[in-house]
């Protein structure tokens, strides 16, 4: 059997691996491509504000009735959402094809993949709102790409949807951090998104995955093979 290079892998992509390769390309082929790496995802701050989200869900879906007395402080927050106008579809899954066509998060053919913590659809007015629970401390470098390509992703699963309303729920810090964002603005967003991953597709193509170093890389990079690793 033919064994496949890196250049003819499938390329899929999530917000969260087209930041990691912006972040440092060189760490996103260890951990995405080669996979001889590995992050620890079990730290108090990733597990709590997983707990977070499943806690949510529960809540919000009717799964539970009660939310999970270590969120309370969140409580009014969710009880908003819960009562606007809509449909409440909770961890959404969405997936788009390389010709931006709808498909299931799984499919064959998926080529961009992305969950929504919280969809609301409202087809009566044809409007939605997209919600991305964090669980932060501060909402200072709030990444609003995110609500970007989720909005995207709806405009094409919903195309009865025309105005999206989407935003950041900072829990902990009680913040928001929204945007709107029309059927009739996808097009720039496209283009801006299909630049950001042209240089992974480069990438990929060339198999070349340069270090990218910062003040992070000593100290915390789990790549230690890296010259700019401390750890080593």
């Amino acid at each position: 059997m033919e064994t496949k290079t890196v250049k003819d892998r499938k390329h899929t992509w999530s917000f969260s691996s087209i930041k990691l390769f912006d972040q440092c390309p060189k760490k996103y082929y260890h951990l995405k491509v080669a996979k001889d790496y590995t992050e620890d995802f079990n730290t108090r701050v990733i597990l709590y504000g997983n707990e977070f989200h499943k806690a949510a869900e529960d809540y919000v879906s009717g799964a539970k009735a009660e939310l999970d007395a270590r969120f309370i402080y969140a409580k009014a927050a969710l009880d908003r959402l819960m009562g606007m106008p809509g449909d409440k579809l909770c961890e959404y899954k969405m997936g788009l094809t390389e010709n931006l066509e709808p498909c299931d998060f799984y499919a064959k053919d998926v080529w961009y993949r992305g969950i929504a913590d919280l969809l609301i659809i409202d087809k009566a007015v044809g409007a939605a709102k997209v919600i991305d629970y964090k669980t932060g401390k501060s909402a200072r470098y709030a990444d609003k790409g995110q609500l970007e390509l989720m909005a995207l992703c709806v405009f094409k699963h919903f195309p009865e949807i025309k105005v999206i309303k989407a935003g950041l729920l900072f829990v902990v810090c009680n913040a928001f951090v929204g945007e709107v964002y029309t059927v009739e603005k996808q097009s720039p967003l496209w283009q801006k998104w299909m630049a950001t991953y042209g240089g992974l597709e480069r990438a990929f193509s060339n198999d070349v995955w340069n270090a990218k170093p910062t003040g992070l890389c000593r100290a915390h990079c789990v790549v230690l093979e890296c010259p700019h690793n401390g750890r080593r």
